[in-house]
């Protein structure tokens, strides 16, 4: 029986590749379009957030670390680490305030 973290990297392998695979292009990376449909549905509480209209095509140039226009699973996880790690200091502070974890 799988753990939570390799359950986990599985969920996020098999996502990746459910939107790399919607268009007929490279079904190993992630164009534009899919990596917006991706984000407006895997991450739509952190899209909602977004006030930047812009903010897909920002997000894609940061990512597309080789600039050949796509975004493939290794970029990808830059973008997954990145949110997590937003998410973990935001976690930390809601138990700081809560009485849980203090500052060392």
């Amino acid at each position: 029986m799988p753990s939570d973290l390799e359950r986990a990297m599985e969920t996020l392998i098999t996502v990746f590749h459910r939107y790399a695979s919607k268009e007929s292009g490279n079904k190993s990376t992630l164009n534009r379009r899919e990596l917006k449909l991706l984000m407006e549905t895997e991450l739509a509480n952190f899209m909602k957030s977004q006030k930047d209209p812009a903010a897909v095509d920002k997000i894609m140039r940061d990512l597309d670390a080789n600039g050949d226009g796509e975004v493939d699973f290794e970029e990808f996880v830059s973008l997954v680490v990145g949110l997590s790690i937003a998410c973990e200091q935001i976690y930390k502070m809601h138990k700081q305030g809560a009485g849980g974890v203090k500052k060392q």
